[in-house]
């Protein structure tokens, strides 16, 4: 099959895509390099075996989003629900599909699954959308390099030990054709979105314009 790389769209791009159009136009952009935390939850997603049984201590001195004794329960009733993550067939591996690339944080076999590692905080239940978007992408790219299909998929909020099953629902597959769709177009700045919950969490708020009442934020929408 052939693979039109020119009109391939990064993972990253796809998820700031679904969060907000403008917010996608900013980065690309400005061509920022992720902060920090991206490199600090690839870190702990490395390691979980062991940080599920180690000391307070020795957990205080990683970059958890929560305190240890937190983390800890997180992490093992995680690891309890979903142990395919503690053992997968590859790590840290570059996946170019159909339609998008980027990296993931681990590749299942038996049957084919993927994970996708943010630094960002979930929410109550289920995973955020940019999130989802990020996650159908990488499972639609591996499926590609596969030739087989991909079905379930796992969002790890490495720094909250939080592991997030999904299903690749036609509701999923739609939001991201249409994060594809935007990803591929863009050109120029969007409308702005108004949105105070969406815009308070967002870096660029303050260039773009709009008003909000916070700019701390609770998502993290990833690097490729």
């Amino acid at each position: 099959m052939s693979d039109d790389r020119s009109n391939s769209v990064a993972f990253s791009d796809l998820a700031r895509a679904a969060y907000c159009p403008r917010q996608l136009y900013y980065a690309r952009r400005d061509d920022r390099s992720p902060p920090a935390e991206h490199d600090h939850a690839r870190e702990l997603a490395g390691q979980y075996d062991a940080l599920a049984v180690a000391s307070e201590a020795a957990l205080a001195t990683y970059d958890l989003a929560v305190e240890p004794p937190e983390f800890r329960s997180n992490l093992r009733a995680s690891l309890d629900r979903h142990p395919r993550v503690a053992d997968p067939a590859e790590t840290a591996v570059f996946v170019r599909g159909k339609g998008a690339h980027g990296r993931v944080g681990r590749v299942h076999t038996g049957p084919l699954a993927v994970s996708v590692v943010t630094p960002g905080s979930p929410p109550e239940a289920g995973v955020w959308e940019p999130q989802s978007v990020r996650t159908v992408a990488a499972a639609k790219a591996l499926a590609w390099r596969e030739q087989e299909p991909v079905e379930r998929a796992d969002v790890e909020y490495a720094r909250h030990g939080v592991v997030r099953e999904l299903t690749l629902t036609t509701r999923r597959r739609a939001a991201y054709q249409r994060a594809l769709r935007a990803g591929r177009t863009l050109d120029g700045p969007p409308p702005r979105l108004h949105d105070d919950a969406k815009c308070g969490a967002c870096e660029y708020s303050d260039e773009c314009g709009t008003k909000t009442r916070t700019l701390s934020s609770l998502l993290s929408l990833g690097d490729d």
